[in-house]
């Protein structure tokens, strides 16, 4: 499919949803339809939403934060944990009450756990009033999608379609005013055996260049301090597009746009982590000193069962590098405990990488198999409740090594960015380097920055007073 057969693809889309407006008014009962869409999983589900929720206002619906109220559910799900998934079901299972209240009610499932034939089918099989579900590769086809759902008369499953296009423009409602998701990429080509994700999202396709530094100028004009550039992995940005221009390259065209606000990305692979990056980070000041570099063990023989394509020597070489170039570098990273034929000794291997990079924090997770990966055929001998023995030896490490760090920030005064009031008179704000900081001070400086210094470390959480008032 060309450019001209996605401009017209989207036109056609276009129209539908004009079209809807009329009808779902009618199917609302002569009122403004309302949509509730709930979201599960990573940034860029949310940033699937955001379109989701845009194109249901352009059919001309309003967002609600209350599904009682809905004439339209969506649910926009993920697969990357078991836990994730089980979320999911229970919380469908709860909306067959208000379909037996409300028949007209249009309950949709979409995202990543639409994209694993197994969970389409149980959905199909357990779940007879959710009368849409569809993929992560038809997000552009939903109004044509709606449309045949509330006119056909019989529930529609759609999935299992990737065309490998990109298509721009489409409606956005953005979930913030100051903070903002900004996809730069789709896909993964990594299969990292435990993996689903270049399962259900597909493989990577780039956005063009003047696609991304127009959306980003946008957003900086709109008034956006913090704008996070999205990908499954962002470092492999440019691969297929005819522009020569890579990730860092990118970056470096974002910050230089004019405007005050702060530019993070998420997520880098290890193996397509440069020193360029890394070099590019360090010259700019807009660009936050925040690196998010997924490790996720400390052992080569399992790194390489991981599929990940780096041993833990170039993973220590690219973090040392970024440490020693990033003044007050805040390192970040996922760890997988209990990896399928992962011993004791070789999960010792990554408490000893968290000992002498201490990261600033770890997401970590008890392996869970995925359908559909090589890992989930693998031996695993080790019991959950061993695994949960060893994350417990991981957590109280990183607990010491974040509290020292923490300590080591008292005294010192960093720029925030105000993002909410905690309590009555007390603002959480965020450093550049992906920290929170309580402060005392008036709910209208929330999307500001200003200058904090910190006064106080209890653990995970700082506290500080506003210097600049």
């Amino acid at each position: 499919m060309g450019d001209n057969s996605v401009k017209t693809e989207l036109e056609h889309q276009k129209a539908i949803m004009e079209e809807l407006k009329d009808i779902l008014y009618l199917r609302a009962g002569n009122k403004q339809p309302v949509a509730f869409v709930r979201t599960y999983g990573c940034q860029q589900n949310v940033a699937d939403s955001e379109k989701i929720k845009g194109m249901l206002e352009e059919m001309g619906c309003a967002l609600t934060e209350d599904k009682n109220e809905a004439d339209i559910i969506i649910f926009n799900t993920c697969a990357v944990r078991e836990h994730a998934e089980d979320r999911v079901f229970g919380n469908v299972g709860q909306l067959k009450e208000l379909k037996k209240k409300k028949p007209s009610l249009l309950i949709g499932l979409c995202g990543c756990m639409m994209e694993q034939e197994h969970i389409a089918k149980k959905i199909q099989k357990s779940f007879p009033y959710v009368g849409l579900v569809f993929g992560t590769h038809v997000i552009h086809k939903f109004p044509e999608l709606i449309y045949n759902a509330v006119t056909g008369g019989k529930r529609l499953i759609e999935r299992g379609y990737d065309d490998g296009q990109v298509y721009e423009n489409l409606p956005l409602h953005r979930d913030g005013s100051f903070k903002g998701w900004l996809p730069i990429m789709y896909g993964c080509d990594n299969f990292c055996t435990y993996c689903i994700v270049p399962h259900v999202r597909g493989r990577e396709r780039s956005r063009r260049r003047n696609s991304v530094i127009s959306e980003a100028r946008s957003m900086v004009s709109a008034g956006y301090k913090d704008i996070t550039l999205l990908g499954q992995n962002v470092n492999s940005y440019g691969k297929g597009l005819d522009e020569g221009v890579d990730f860092a390259d990118l970056l470096q065209q974002v910050a230089d746009i004019d405007g005050d606000f702060w530019v993070r990305f998420m997520t880098s692979h290890p193996k397509d982590a440069s020193k360029k990056l890394i070099d590019t980070i360090a010259a700019n000041d807009k660009i936050c000193n925040h690196l998010h570099l997924p490790f996720q063990c400390g052992s080569n023989r399992v790194l390489k069962h991981m599929n990940r394509r780096y041993t833990r020597e170039k993973y220590l070489e690219i973090a040392n590098y970024a440490k020693s170039m990033i003044p007050d570098l805040s390192l970040t990273s996922d760890v997988i405990v209990g990896f399928p034929g992962e011993t004791y000794e070789e999960f010792c291997e990554t408490l000893e990488l968290i000992k002498e990079v201490k990261f600033t924090s770890l997401f970590t997770f008890i392996y869970s198999p995925r359908v559909g990966t090589p890992a989930a055929k693998m031996p695993d001998p080790v019991s959950h409740e061993e695994k949960a023995r060893w994350m417990g030896e991981l957590l109280k490490l990183q607990e010491s090594i974040a509290a020292e760090r923490c300590a080591g920030m008292v005294g010192k005064t960093y720029r925030v960015l105000i993002e909410e009031q905690a309590r009555e008179g007390v603002l959480n704000a965020r450093t550049q380097n992906n920290i929170i900081v309580e402060l005392q001070g008036p709910q209208e400086l929330i999307g500001s920055f200003c200058y904090a210094e910190i006064t106080e470390a209890r653990n995970w959480i700082l506290r500080g007073k506003i210097t600049d008032l």
